[in-house]
């Protein structure tokens, strides 16, 4: 029996992804509310195939061509939504976006999520495939965390988290975690880890017994925070984001040969002081540590160190 060739093209809902005019979940949902048509026509569904753009509207509006992969590094506060809006009215990151985005900026979205509550580095791009690559916990890709939590841990207690750990019925995979400064009862604990299911730190660590009181992303990928200001936020070079993007390619050649979750460079923020002016283990290993890996982005000098003033 002959088969049936398959059609050319791609589902527009990933076609319009790639473009940047949303993710593939939203741009189902602007196609369930008949917003996306073809020559006029309005779509019924995101498995529609099409070779290209080409006639496409949303709202009426044609649908510009997909422009080459951008990515932007952004130093979210606590207190903002990781979304495009809000029923019950919160401020979103898109509000914070507006003064901190380069002029020019493209439409971007984000890859993976921050808690209303958690703050640190969120990465931006207007590619949704490269979000989607990005966010599949498949990719192996790290993010690292820093949480400063109340309560009693030992080290030991941390390392048995390799192994990964049940909780309620969900199961998370290894976790490199290492405890920092201590005093009394207080400490900071990072956490390096490849899945990022919902609220997983936060709940591993109440989990353990643990009172998370303030939570950092630091890292994601080669890409870290450093001491990028909150609310600020800076394009990754086009060279940087090649590179990076080329070994997510080969990742898959990779994987499954050591379970420790790969620990990217100097993730921290900035190897700042804490309060009382004492560093902290993490800040002196990242200060006297390796020189981060080809593709780590590198945040412009800042007019302290010498830079051009913004």
């Amino acid at each position: 029996m002959a088969e049936i060739p398959k059609p050319e093209g791609e589902r527009i809902a990933k076609l319009l992804a790639r473009a940047g005019v949303a993710s593939r979940r939203e741009v189902e949902r602007l196609i369930a509310e008949r917003r996306v048509a073809l020559d006029g026509t309005v779509l019924e569904t995101p498995a529609t195939i099409l070779a290209s753009l080409r006639g496409v509207t949303v709202d009426g509006k044609p649908v510009a061509a997909a422009e080459r992969t951008r990515l932007f590094c952004f130093h979210k506060p606590s207190g903002l939504i990781t979304a495009e809006r809000d029923p019950a009215g919160r401020p979103t990151i898109y509000d914070a976006l507006r003064n901190a985005l380069p002029a020019g900026s493209p439409r971007v979205m984000p890859i993976g999520r921050l808690d209303f509550n958690t703050e640190g580095l969120l990465l931006l791009t207007n590619d949704g495939g490269f979000k989607r690559e990005l966010e599949l916990p498949a990719t192996g890709v790290p993010r690292t965390y820093r949480a400063r939590t109340f309560g009693a841990v030992s080290q030991a207690q941390l390392e048995d988290l390799m192994d990964g750990i049940e909780i309620d019925g969900f199961r998370y995979g290894p976790i490199d975690a290492n405890l920092e400064r201590r005093t009394g009862r207080n400490q900071w604990v990072e956490m390096t880890l490849t899945e990022g299911k919902n609220r997983e730190v936060r709940r591993v660590l109440e989990h353990l017994g643990l009172e998370v009181s303030r939570l950092i992303r630091t890292a994601y990928g080669p890409f870290v925070l450093g001491d990028l200001a909150k609310g600020a936020a800076f394009e990754v070079r086009k060279e940087e984001l090649e590179r990076f993007h080329s070994t997510l390619k080969g990742s898959s050649a990779r994987r499954g040969t050591d379970r420790r979750p790969p620990k990217p460079p100097a993730a921290s923020p900035g190897g700042k002081r804490e309060a009382g002016g004492r560093d902290t283990p993490h800040a002196k290993r990242s200060r006297r540590g390796p020189s981060p890996a080809p593709g780590a982005a590198r945040r412009p000098p800042s007019p302290s160190r010498g830079g051009p003033k913004k």
